[in-house]
């Protein structure tokens, strides 16, 4: 497969999902939790509570992976996506210009939001999760199939 065509299939599985599981490390151990994310190029945002236990995990090491997949029945289908990189709190004009991305792809964050979302919002931070490595899984070539996507 060239990696050209891998990274678009990436690119594409990313925009056509919108859950990921974010897993990190802390003083409680490991912990996964399913958040909300939107991508850009290589780096996937989402928004969380800095209180939240991956947050506080985050706060005390940026080193985090992902895993992006849906419920299939037959393991021949599997097909996903596992990330690993580093996390950052954003502010400023990046995080302006990513509660844009945000309401592009979820409608439910444009313009003014209901009360409780609007509430849930003021308590929150948003996360980039800059990429550095990213595998494709499929198991439509054979069991456990993995390919390496060229990030640079």
């Amino acid at each position: 497969m060239s990696g050209g065509g891998l990274r678009g299939r990436v690119q594409a599985y990313l925009a056509a999902r919108h859950v990921m599981t974010l897993a990190t490390a802390g003083d409680e151990g490991p912990w996964a939790a399913a958040v909300f994310y939107v991508h850009e190029d290589w780096a996937l945002y989402f928004l969380s509570a800095a209180s939240s236990r991956h947050g506080r995990n985050l706060a005390r090491s940026a080193r985090a992976s992902a895993a992006i997949q849906e419920d299939y029945a037959d393991w021949r289908d599997i097909r996903g996506v596992q990330l690993e990189g580093a996390a950052s709190r954003l502010s400023g004009n990046e995080e302006r210009r990513v509660r844009t991305l945000y309401g592009a792809k979820f409608p439910f964050l444009r313009g003014e939001p209901p009360a409780a979302i609007a509430g849930a919002l003021a308590k929150i931070g948003w996360y980039k999760l800059a990429l550095e490595r990213a595998w494709f899984i499929d198991n439509s070539v054979a069991f456990g199939h993995r390919d390496e996507v060229d990030l640079a």
